[in-house]
């Protein structure tokens, strides 16, 4: 599976399809609330928010759960997305998209 329905996810393509820059922007936007693990050695991604890759494209799969538990960093990941004219879709979406009728008893 691609993300997860619970998930929301920002796409590194503009309205006119244009790929986002910098190729890092995923990782970095994750990176905000990233941390670094119990063995001090490694960065972990926060369980809400990972970047991704989708048939090529960066992106940043935001858990809904987000919204309740840090409403400004969901809405900061949501302005973000906004002011730099990004594809924000519903995971839901995006696996009809690509797997139609894939679920149909």
């Amino acid at each position: 599976m691609i993300c997860n329905p619970y998930e929301i996810v920002i796409q590194g393509l503009t309205s006119e399809g244009r790929t986002f820059r910098p190729s890092d922007w995923a990782e970095r936007l994750s990176g905000i609330l990233a941390s670094f693990g119990d063995s001090q050695k490694r960065l972990e991604y926060h369980a809400y928010v990972r970047p991704m890759l989708l048939d090529g494209v960066r992106c940043v799969a935001v858990d809904k759960k987000l919204e309740r538990v840090n409403p400004q960093v969901f809405q900061f990941l949501m302005d973000f997305a906004k002011d730099n004219d990004l594809r924000i879709v519903d995971c839901r979406t995006l696996i009809d998209e690509i797997y139609p009728n894939q679920f149909l008893a």
